[in-house]
């Protein structure tokens, strides 16, 4: 049997936003989870256009934390018409929520309720290992890797088109934002992957940069004056990322 996890529990600070209890951090932006979501790392990476007409587009997160990104994908790909044939989704959490908790975390998104029951009516049992969702009649697949990022990157088969970077602080979770996991990262990047974070540290840069990625700073959500994208395997640190804001 697949050894169980710790898993996260639900705790908010005191202007109700979620907070991890384990790392000391917050899962999301008190100026909106959703909006962070579309900004950051669909806008970051500019989507929807690039999966646009694609047979299929992979994305691969770190930190799947309450779904919010997923969700905000998701809801993206269906809305547009000429969305890829099937978007791949796969998410690394070494602590993910039980479904009970989610559904009261979700419960701040009504915009994303359809979509948030459908995500909890497939929610996996908290075991380590990957559990593999097929929604949208399998056109919108969720492979969910609950455990250790390093170890579940060493056994991951597929190629990625685009990143999301969303651990919690590198001051706090470091692992998520080491140099050994930037080149996991890059290790199944195809020529001209994206990736997009809110984190601008000056170790992330250089871990990203060490593993091929070329990276520049964009504007940032709300109070955080800044963000980063990137393109794997460009060479030039001043090549435009074309950052678009039309998630």
């Amino acid at each position: 049997m697949l050894p169980r996890l710790l898993p996260a529990h639900l705790t908010r600070d005191t202007d109700g936003t979620p907070i991890s209890q384990l790392y000391g951090d917050i899962y999301h932006s008190a100026s909106g989870g959703h909006a962070q979501a579309q900004h950051v790392f669909l806008a970051g990476n500019g989507l929807p256009g690039r999966w646009q007409g694609r047979k299929l587009f992979v994305i691969l997160e770190t930190g799947f934390g309450l779904g919010l990104n997923f969700l905000a994908t998701w809801l993206a790909w269906q809305n547009d018409p000429d969305r890829c044939q099937v978007l791949h989704f796969v998410s690394l959490e070494k602590h993910p929520f039980t479904a009970d908790d989610l559904a009261q975390l979700h419960a701040a998104w009504p915009e994303l309720a359809p979509l948030a029951q459908e995500l909890r009516r497939h929610w996996p049992p908290l075991l380590a290992g990957e559990h593999r969702i097929e929604l949208a009649q399998g056109r919108v697949v969720l492979r969910l890797v609950f455990g250790d990022a390093l170890d579940a990157l060493s056994r991951f088969d597929a190629a990625v088109d685009a990143f999301y970077l969303d651990g919690f602080s590198p001051a706090r979770n470091p692992e998520l934002w080491s140099p050994a996991l930037c080149r996991a990262l890059a290790s199944h990047a195809v020529p001209g992957a994206t990736l997009a974070t809110w984190s601008v540290a000056g170790s992330v840069r250089q871990a990203l940069s060490a593993a091929h990625f070329a990276v520049e700073k964009c504007p940032g959500f709300a109070s955080k004056r800044q963000m980063l994208v990137g393109r794997y395997g460009t060479q030039s640190p001043n090549s435009k990322l074309h950052f678009t804001d039309q998630a």
